[in-house]
């Protein structure tokens, strides 16, 4: 059998009204008609990609997330390691407070010979001599040494270099110029600080409960070295050092000492808050929340920070006008005695807190001579420990005679200083932070 091989037809021709003939086109189906492309829309963190886009910052950066997650463990497992091994709240309290206060005499002078000399020639070898004041402690409180052996052990810490400062430092080396980046950069640097301050506690606890007490304070000592090695490792991102220094203490900077103060104010409200909401948890009997609380706090804020960086700063004062008014939600929600309400309301006073520091931090390196930079960043984190303790040792004498319900006046009144500071620092200064990015 012959097969035959049927082809497509040809069109059959069409005449016009001329009498012209017109031979189609095979026919098909219509070709899909393309639709113009729509520009992408860059996403809500896009600043945040271009920011980690550039050479080396990806390095420096995980190097300081590392070194960082100490500064909020060291606090809180010298504390447990040395309650269960001494059986005395007091002397972990008293030891913990010393280390406070050697930071705050030590810091601003391992940041001046970092700014001196170079980050890596001076932070390897405090951060050294901090991790030998750690495992110091450790065997002193395992060995039964005497109680002075602690503290003395415990102040070798207050040489850790300011690992915060020192990434600020080098954002502000690489975005030079670029406004809008720098203040993307140091709404990350805020987030980091809040995120290592929420998971620190939170990983020492585990570490000294669940594994053995000195775990936490022997972590904490491993993640500075390790994370500081990487951190000084990128020689490629570190500021230079200025061969001749001829600018004055950033004290002397018109606007820096209000600016301290509001930074003292900020710390007074951190450190009375978190006493003002672990007493009035622990009065309902609700203690066991206390840390998942804080902990939705400190989340807040890390989120508002990573938002704030992708918008245009505010002026200081508005920051912390929205602070004062956020402030007034806890005790209203403490009142109620009703947990979820007092947790949101923490939240929201949270999440006020990233956006003050931002601006805040921006203005000092406004402020700050280049060559000065850590130091004067130095500067702010010791006023803000000193406010923490001085808000803490405030809030825990009103709640003593008060009860814990007043103790959340005491945030609310150091939201107001701070106010008073940020006006007499923007006055004293003559610059607003908006500024910045203009």
């Amino acid at each position: 059998m012959t097969s035959i091989s049927r082809r497509p037809a040809a069109p059959a021709p069409l005449l016009t009204a001329t009498g012209q003939t017109l031979v189609l086109a095979e026919t098909g189906p219509a070709p899909a008609r393309r639709r113009p492309q729509q520009p992408q829309r860059p996403g809500a963190f896009a600043p945040y990609r271009a920011l980690f886009r550039r050479p080396g910052t990806r390095g420096f950066t995980a190097g300081n997330l590392i070194a960082r997650l100490p500064i909020g463990m060291f606090g809180v497992s010298a504390v447990m390691m040395i309650a269960s091994q001494r059986g005395s709240y007091a002397l972990a309290g008293a030891v913990a407070a010393t280390g406070m206060a050697a930071t705050a005499v030590v810091a601003p002078w391992i940041a001046r010979l970092t700014d001196r000399h170079g980050q890596a020639r001076i932070a390897l070898p405090a951060t050294v001599v901090s991790v030998l004041g750690a495992l110091s402690l450790i065997l002193c409180v395992r060995h039964q040494a005497p109680a002075w052996t602690l503290f003395a052990s415990y102040a070798g810490t207050a040489a850790t270099p300011n690992i915060g400062g020192m990434s600020r430092a080098r954002w502000t080396h690489l975005l030079r110029g670029d406004a809008a980046a720098h203040h993307t950069a140091m709404s990350f640097e805020q987030a980091a600080d809040e995120a290592c301050y929420m998971l620190g506690p939170v990983l020492a606890a585990f570490l000294c409960t669940a594994v053995f007490p000195e775990a936490g304070t022997l972590a904490g000592a491993v993640f500075l070295l390790t994370g500081m090695l990487v951190f000084t490792a990128q020689r490629g991102t570190e500021p230079p050092v200025s061969p001749a220094r001829h600018h004055a203490s950033p004290l002397r900077t018109p606007g820096m000492r209000p600016l301290l103060l509001l930074f003292l104010a900020l710390g007074a409200l951190f450190g009375s808050m978190e006493i003002a909401s672990i007493a009035s948890l622990d009065a309902r009997g609700l203690g066991a929340a206390s840390g998942l609380v804080l902990a939705l706090q400190a989340a807040g804020s890390c989120v508002a920070g990573l938002v704030y960086g992708t918008v245009r700063p505010k002026s200081l004062r508005v920051c912390v006008l929205v602070l004062a008014a956020a402030m007034t939600l806890p005790p209203a929600a403490a009142v109620t005695g009703l947990l979820p309400l007092l947790a949101v309301a923490l939240l929201v006073a949270g999440m006020a807190t990233a956006p003050t520091m931002v601006t805040a931090m921006s203005l000092v390196h406004r402020l700050t001579p280049a060559d000065r930079l850590n130091e004067g960043m130095t500067l702010a984190v010791t006023a803000i420990l000193a406010g923490i303790a001085a808000g803490s040792a405030t809030g825990g004498a009103v709640v003593e005679h008060l009860g814990p319900t007043a103790a959340y006046a005491v945030p609310v009144v150091a939201a107001l200083a701070a106010l008073g500071g940020s006006r007499a620092a923007q006055r004293a200064s003559g610059v607003r932070v908006t500024e910045v990015a203009s």
